[in-house]
């Protein structure tokens, strides 16, 4: 199966839209037609709905897209892996949820390229489940979750303790911070959400709901309001007073898990890289 297919077809599943498909992926729209009928040829099923007005995708199409996915990054992996294969380097591929990359993941990347010069770096975003899995399966090498899996075969290891504080877009004091016009309630978990609803179980809702911090600080600099943040994410804009600290108000905390096969043949390389960590032991 030509990796071209897999990526017409998610492109498709995309924009449900032959046309925009043709034009994001720079060919024409008989080229992208030809690609989907030669794909559910191969694979013995229809994966889009043609009869109606709007191009619809099947629930074989559903199925499809999550392995088209893993498949295509399988194949970048490899294709990586081999390229680097004459510089004798080691190709580490770390996997993390979205909002961990933001707070503290990217610091910590720029620490391997400076410090571990044989080390190609391949990175993917997953949920918590995906990571877990993949990491079983082999196909990530190390990965960081808030709440990690106790599984025989994986390590865990603490990596970092995420400090959250209130902060507002405008010096105001504890009580006076859920009346503003933007309080975000952003998601950081069961534990941390359970805390939160016992300590503020007075205050009225929140006005948006939002699973990532960066979406939030980048929302509440644009529009003004408060929401719970990573010390890391909000120290430069506290500093120029685009944002304030709301005192006296709970400080809440999220440690980072990283986690990886006891048995992986990457495993000096993995804590090569986690001592790179501050106060982290492997």
């Amino acid at each position: 199966m030509k990796i071209e297919l897999l990526k017409t077809f998610l492109e498709v599943s995309r924009t449900l839209h032959f046309r925009l498909a043709s034009e994001n992926l720079f060919i024409t729209q008989s080229a992208v037609s030809a690609r989907i009928k030669l794909l559910e040829e191969d694979l013995g099923v229809l994966l889009f709905d043609r009869s109606q007005k709007h191009l619809k995708i099947t629930p074989e199409g559903h199925r499809l897209v999550k392995h088209a996915n893993e498949m295509l990054l399988m194949w970048q992996k490899t294709k990586q892996d081999i390229s680097i294969a004459e510089t004798d380097a080691l190709q580490l591929v770390v996997g993390s949820m979205m909002s961990i990359w933001d707070i503290i993941l990217q610091g910590w990347l720029q620490k391997i390229h400076r410090n571990l010069d044989d080390v190609s770096l391949f990175t993917s975003t997953y949920s918590p489940i995906e990571l877990r899995k993949s990491v079983l399966n082999r196909i990530v090498d190390i990965a960081f979750l808030f709440e990690p899996p106790y599984v025989e075969e994986l390590v865990t290891e603490r990596v970092a303790s995420v400090p959250l504080h209130l902060v507002s877009t405008e010096p105001c004091h504890s009580e006076d911070v859920f009346r503003l016009e933007n309080y975000i309630m952003v998601d950081y978990g069961d534990s941390v959400n359970a805390q939160h609803l016992r300590e503020f179980n007075d205050a009225p809702p929140a006005k948006h709901y939002m699973s990532q911090p960066r979406i939030a600080l980048n929302f509440i600099l644009d529009a003004g309001g408060s929401a719970y943040l990573p010390r890391q994410m909000i120290f430069d804009y506290l500093k120029s007073e685009r944002l304030f600290m709301v005192e006296n108000t709970p400080i809440y905390s999220r440690d980072v898990y990283a986690i990886y096969l006891a048995k992986s043949q990457k495993v000096d390389v993995i804590k090569q890289a986690l001592h790179l960590f501050p106060n982290v032991k492997v």
